[in-house]
């Protein structure tokens, strides 16, 4: 009888199409207890001291890091408009000028946990230092391209904003004016996609409609938390699933 009904139930699954079977499988990724640290690229194709900084951000690939590279269109003047920049990112670079009490802003500028940070040499990674917000993020079952987060700050975190990326490998350009002209760049961790959302108290829910995902384009949605005072990064997650 059992053997029956058992030999019934596998025919029928193996009668179902292949689509019948399958299921959307959860994206989803949780903050750890240490701070995840967060390195922001701030860099042009028209500025020919980039590349450099370009290519070592490339090597961060596979790092328990949040990377992102904010191209910036204050040298497009030059001759060669950066395709990647956004006016967007130069306000979010004078945003972190001011936190860190700089004069102006430069290209390349490496910020380290909303903090300007000039040691290439230094691993970007930190020393177990302790995270100030918990994060859960996940896509949503129904919609490639729909993510929601729940963020708890920790204890004494009065208030906190975020901002969420869209970063993207694997693009290149192929220069024909301004300082870098006949290079071909090569960038990865390009910010396509920067959305910042407003000062929160307490736990809350947080929601993203991200841009397409392209194939030829490995996409990262990113969400990092900070303290809106001082920019500090309170923590932050990648969520790399198309």
């Amino acid at each position: 009888m059992h053997l029956v009904n058992a030999r019934h139930t596998l025919l029928a699954l193996l009668c179902l199409p292949v689509a019948a079977l399958a299921t959307n499988p959860v994206c989803e990724v949780r903050s750890t207890e240490t701070l995840t640290p967060v390195i922001e690229l701030y860099t042009s194709e028209g500025c020919s001291s980039c590349p450099p900084a370009d290519q070592w951000l490339s090597t961060q690939k596979g790092k328990p890091v949040v990377a992102q590279a904010f191209h910036v269109g204050y040298w497009d003047y030059i001759g060669w408009v950066d395709r990647f920049a956004s006016p967007q990112h130069t306000e979010r670079q004078r945003q972190l000028a001011a936190a860190n009490g700089l004069r102006g802003i430069y290209t390349p500028q490496l910020a380290r946990n909303g903090r300007d940070w000039r040691d290439y040499a230094a691993p970007a990674t930190a020393p177990n230092e302790p995270a100030r917000a918990t994060i859960t993020l996940l896509r949503a079952a129904n919609d490639p391209d729909s993510f929601e987060a729940k963020v708890s700050p920790a204890a004494g975190v009065a208030t906190w904003s975020a901002y969420w990326t869209v970063t993207e490998h694997g693009h290149s350009s192929r220069v024909k004016a301004g300082e870098n002209n006949g290079e071909t760049l090569k960038h990865d961790f390009v910010v396509r996609q920067y959305t910042p959302v407003g000062r929160y108290q307490g736990a809350q829910s947080l929601k993203f409609a991200a841009i397409a995902a392209k194939p030829e384009h490995p996409r990262q949605v990113n969400l990092v938390v900070i303290n809106p005072q001082g920019g500090q990064t309170l923590q932050a997650v990648s969520l790399s699933c198309g």
